[in-house]
This record gives structure tokens, sequence and C-alpha cells, in this order.
């Protein structure tokens, strides 16, 4: 009777042990398999976002072939591009319609004519005009603070919050702004459909100019005169600088000098829709792409490019 206990004793443990050993090994698999579906899904993402950046590049390279083609281009509608579950969508956008805000220093030093100009622009937006002379503060080459400006003195503040120089450079992204004193999220919004930073000074396209921008070319040119001006160009856009000056909502005006019928810097931004193909639901839409490009003598370069953010 004893032995026999001893044995049922010894086979309850080795199936204990079996049962063990069966469990780990299960567990092992399961680890090992949901790794593998990790490693597999992280693997595709990886191929997919190239194969995304890829259809980017292309995009790219059928902008630059469209603006070499026409120079006094004013939209370009490039047709969306077809891809598994999906589609790629091209925005094209010319950035001297907007004001170019290193456009407010020369040489390192504030540029009246173009300070007047964006002053006007910050009125019709509805912000304070005194926040120009706090750009051109940010960017100009001297510590010397303008009216209503501001230096490091202004930006080297106490321990708990953080502290930092001016620039005493040209703006490199428009989302520099936000770093100025007295803006805020609110009026950078407000404010950045209007403007661009472009590494050159850049005349303004009044082609392409929105509402905002041409109600700043010139003292008195009220929102009335500038949709008349706006809805010629959509008819018949001007050819030379001296048409746009000699329109009749200009009549007795002095338009602001630093203009131009015709654009080398453009911002494409391409963006990809994900499609449900059993429901045609549209699941989401990201943006793949930012490329700002540069035309010279009919060659483009792209000069700054940024994936999924803001340039």
């Amino acid at each position: 009777m004893k032995n026999e206990k001893i044995i049922i004793s010894q086979n309850g443990v080795a199936l204990i042990t079996a049962l063990l050993v069966v469990a780990l090994a299960t567990i092992a698999a399961v680890a090992m398999t949901t790794r593998q579906q990790l490693d597999i899904r992280r693997t595709a993402n990886l191929i997919h976002g190239e194969q995304l950046y890829m259809y980017a590049l292309g995009g790219e390279s059928l902008a630059k072939h469209l603006l070499s083609h026409d120079k006094k281009i004013l939209a370009k509608s490039i047709p969306p591009l077809s891809i598994p579950d999906g589609k790629i969508y091209f925005q094209l956008e010319d950035l001297q319609g907007h004001f170019n805000l290193n456009n407010l220093v020369k040489k390192g030093k504030a540029s009246p004519k173009d300070i007047i100009l964006f002053k006007r622009l910050l009125r019709t937006l509805e912000l304070s005009p005194e926040l120009a002379n706090v750009v051109v503060d940010w960017i100009d080459s001297d510590m010397d603070r303008l009216p209503n400006g501001a230096e490091d003195n202004t930006y080297l503040i106490g321990s708990n919050k953080t502290s930092y120089r001016t620039s005493n450079t040209l703006f490199s992204s428009p989302s520099e702004v936000r770093l100025l004193a007295g803006f805020d999220n609110e009026s950078y919004l407000k404010l950045l459909p209007y403007i661009s930073t472009l590494p050159t000074r850049t005349p303004i396209n009044v082609n392409t100019a929105p509402l905002e921008v041409l109600m700043a070319l010139a003292e008195g040119l009220n929102e009335t005169d500038a949709t008349t001006i706006i809805a010629d160009t959509d008819k018949k856009p001007f050819n030379t600088v001296s048409d746009f000056v000699r329109h009749p909502a200009l009549a007795g005006l002095t338009p602001y000098d630093n203009l131009s019928v015709e654009s080398d810097y453009f911002l494409l931004t391409i963006d990809l829709e994900r499609i449900q193909l059993e429901q045609g639901r549209i699941l989401e839409r990201v943006r793949i792409l930012s490329s700002v490009l540069h035309r010279h003598s009919n060659k483009f370069k792209v000069i700054k490019r940024s994936q999924g953010g803001e340039l």
C-alpha cells in the first residue's frame, strides 16, 4: 500500500511537471508568435511608409515639370494619384503671394517701407500694428530696441520659464513667430496664411496675393476695390506690374513698389487619403510631405522639405 502511494505521488508530480512544461511552452509560443506578428507589422509599415515617400517624391517631380512650363503660374491643379487602397492629393501654393517676413530687414537693418506694409497687413487682420517692430527686432542684426519692440532683455526671463535670445538672423520658418513677444497661438494662426519666410528678399506677386495682402499694398485700398482687382485677375492675370498700377481701383493711390507678376517660390503639400475598398469609406487623411520649391533659370531646387509636419 505504501509503495502504491509513493507511485501515485510520483505520478502526480510528473503530471504537474508536464502540465507546467506545456504551459511554459505555450506561453513561449504565444510570445514568439506575437513578437513575430509585431515584427511583420512593423516591417510592413516601414515598407508602406517608404513607398508613400517615393510617391511623394514623384509628386515633387511632377510639380517641378508643371512649374517649369508656366512662369506666370497662378494655381496649378495636379490631379490626384490613385494608389492601392487610397489616393494621393497634391496642393501647390505660390509663396510670393504672401508677405515675406524676411523683407522687414535689408542688410541687417530695418526696411521702413516693408514695415509700413506689414503694419497695414496687421491692421487688416485686426492685430496690433505694434507687433511689426517686435518681428523686426527678432531678425535685425543689432540689439537696439525699436519702439514697442523686443530684444534680448524681453526674452531672458526668470528661471520659472524658458529663456532665450533674439535670433538676429532671418526667419527659417513661420513657426518661429510663436516665440515672439505679443504673439499667442490665436494671433499666429490668424497671420500664418498671409506670410512666408523665404531666404531672400522677394516681391509680392499681385496675381496670387490674397485679399488681405492686396489691401496692404496701398494705403487707402479698401476691401471692395481689392475684391474688384482679384475678380479682374481671375479673368485675366496682369502681364506687367505697370498694368496692375494702372488699375482703376488704385487711382490716386501709391502702391508698394516691390511687386511682381511672376513667382519663383512655391509650397507643395502632398496628402494621403486612405479608403476602405469594401465600403468606399474614407479612413483617414494624413500629410506625407511638404516641400518649398525654388526656381532659378527655369531649374528647380528643393530648399526645404518636411515629412508630415509644417515647414
